[in-house]
């Protein structure tokens, strides 16, 4: 966006842009391979046991030989976007200036395709570095919606996923995330109010309403990212297009009465369809 050899000066088009003159220049360095490697053990050691906070992962690395501080461990699991799945008064970190909506899940039945949607980021390693993965999930069915990567934490990728979902495949009746500040959101919020879309957050002792998706992610790493670790974002991105072709085409879900998620999203969606008109 800068441009060096433009008529303003440097000074003047990092003031116009609103950053430091120092981030133009700034150029980030490469992570530590030691650094990398342990992020990808923690993912693996989180992945299988969800419900592990700092303390058990220190102990699990320590079995491994790795000896790590528990400090540096919760550093770590923030950068890598996660939190022990089990039921506490703070189970995400969600940004206090934001609004939280209340959870509209209790004791309903959730049967039929674009009932409730759910959302949720995690860690996707590669062989240097790593990257964000964010889904758009159809709760009933399992159907991944759509999907992207990205390098940051920021909220831009999960609403280009949301927007296409929702130009896809129309619009659900609930949208149910947790209160990652991601989701809460105005920007991220605004555009499931403009849709009409009724929104739901996991408040407390809610901590296994995102089981799906953590099945999910399961899935993804164990079936596929761990079997093809990738070199590039492009590379990565290829390789998880044929992923989810392959999971929602073609992997039978014991849950769906071995559908597939198609079949059973499209199946549904067909016979309401029919039974409508």
């Amino acid at each position: 966006m800068i441009a060096p050899n433009a008529e303003l000066s440097i000074n003047r088009q990092c003031a116009l842009l609103g950053v430091a003159r120092s981030s133009f220049y700034h150029r980030p360095q490469a992570e530590p391979a030691e650094e990398i490697d342990l992020l990808a053990r923690l993912d693996r050691i989180f992945t299988d046991h969800p419900v592990y906070g700092s303390r058990r992962l220190q102990v699990a690395l320590g079995r491994e030989g790795i000896s790590v501080g528990r400090r540096r461990i919760r550093r770590l699991m923030k950068k890598l976007g996660i939190c022990t799945v089990r039921p506490k008064p703070n189970t995400s970190k969600p940004n206090h200036e934001h609004k939280i909506y209340p959870y509209l899940l209790r004791d309903k039945v959730i049967d039929r395709p674009n009932q409730v949607w759910s959302t949720d980021i995690t860690y996707i390693p590669m062989r240097q570095g790593f990257l964000y993965l964010v889904v758009i999930l159809d709760w009933s069915t399992r159907r991944v919606l759509a999907w992207r990567l990205s390098n940051t934490l920021t909220v831009g990728f999960c609403i280009e996923a949301l927007r296409e979902a929702l130009a896809r495949f129309g619009r659900p009746e609930i949208f149910n995330s947790d209160q990652g500040s991601q989701f809460t959101s105005e920007e991220f919020t605004k555009v499931l109010r403009e849709h009409g879309v009724q929104i739901s957050m996991d408040g407390r002792g809610r901590c296994h309403d995102n089981i799906f998706v953590e099945r999910l992610w399961w899935t993804v790493k164990h079936e596929w990212v761990y079997l093809r670790p990738a070199a590039t974002g492009i590379e990565q991105k290829r390789s998880l297009s044929e992923f989810f072709d392959w999971y929602n085409r073609r992997r039978p879900h014991q849950a769906l009465n071995w559908q597939t998620p198609d079949e059973a999203y499209f199946g549904s969606t067909a016979a309401a369809m029919a039974k409508a008109a």
